[in-house]
């Protein structure tokens, strides 16, 4: 059986602001038909990690490949091949969303443009939005034509950034299940930045827990659960967050055990 393919390598990679190292020596891969988290709190380097491997910062040291491609060298042989979602990034507000995508399908080169959006128009339940104006639109509104627009051109990487804020928990499931599905069709490899911890345990493949810009732990959803001793995600994500290690957490359950037995 054949290994899969790398799309992302990242390796020691840094970003510094100032006095402070906002990402510090992060190293990790994203196969083709995965997906990887990054699980950290506010300031852990999440959001910083993504602009850096869409080019929009320049990395302060370490390396990012993308299809076996130096992106500080070759990032305009990549970026057709990849798209990013985030609801912190605003669309232009004057234009209807059907605008922003037209502009967006022209700019990934998508030849039938029409049809691409009507059919993610279809997908996302956007036929009653996409001539109203960007700026109008609600919060969760805003987040379904972003994801469309990050979908145009059939991404074989996808960057997500909370991809399902603001959504109602239905439309959530719906989104998520649509991801599932197009990166089995596609096989397509995601990075995921959530604070969504079902989320994160449904879609991921793997998790990087991030803590100050270091890597503090890894490995699958399950495995960390059981590592930590936790019943889901979120309460590994309380003890990383706040410091609290794999032996801590396990004395703290022993004592619990024997305070139970006695």
């Amino acid at each position: 059986m054949n290994a899969a393919k790398t799309i992302v390598r990242v390796e020691q990679l840094e970003k510094r602001f100032g006095d402070l190292k906002a990402v510090d020596g992060l190293s990790f891969t994203v196969e083709a038909g995965r997906t990887v988290a990054l699980l950290g709190g506010n300031g852990a380097g999440k959001t910083t990690t993504i602009s850096m491997l869409l080019g929009l910062l320049i990395p302060t040291a370490g390396t990012i490949h993308l299809f076996d491609l130096d992106i500080a060298r070759q990032r305009h042989k990549v970026l057709g091949r990849m798209n990013f979602s985030s609801p912190y990034v605003d669309l232009p507000h004057r234009l209807s969303a059907r605008e922003n995508l037209i502009i967006f399908a022209k700019l990934y080169g998508i030849k039938d443009v029409a049809g691409r959006i009507k059919e993610m128009a279809k997908a996302l339940d956007l036929d009653g939005l996409l001539d109203r104006r960007t700026g109008s639109l609600s919060a969760g509104q805003k987040t379904r034509v972003a994801l469309a627009k990050a979908l145009l051109n059939r991404p074989e990487l996808l960057l997500l950034d909370e991809p399902t804020a603001s959504l109602d928990p239905d439309t959530a499931d719906w989104v998520r299940r649509y991801l599932e599905n197009y990166q089995h069709e596609q096989g397509a490899a995601i990075l995921l930045a959530s604070h969504n911890m079902g989320e994160v345990e449904r879609l991921a493949d793997e998790v990087l827990m991030l803590r100050k810009g270091k890597i503090v732990d890894r490995g699958t959803p399950e495995d960390l659960i059981y590592r930590f001793g936790r019943q889901n995600l979120e309460e590994v994500f309380l003890d990383i967050a706040r410091d609290r290690r794999v032996g801590d957490v396990a004395e703290g359950v022993s004592a619990s055990a024997e305070v139970t037995e006695a």
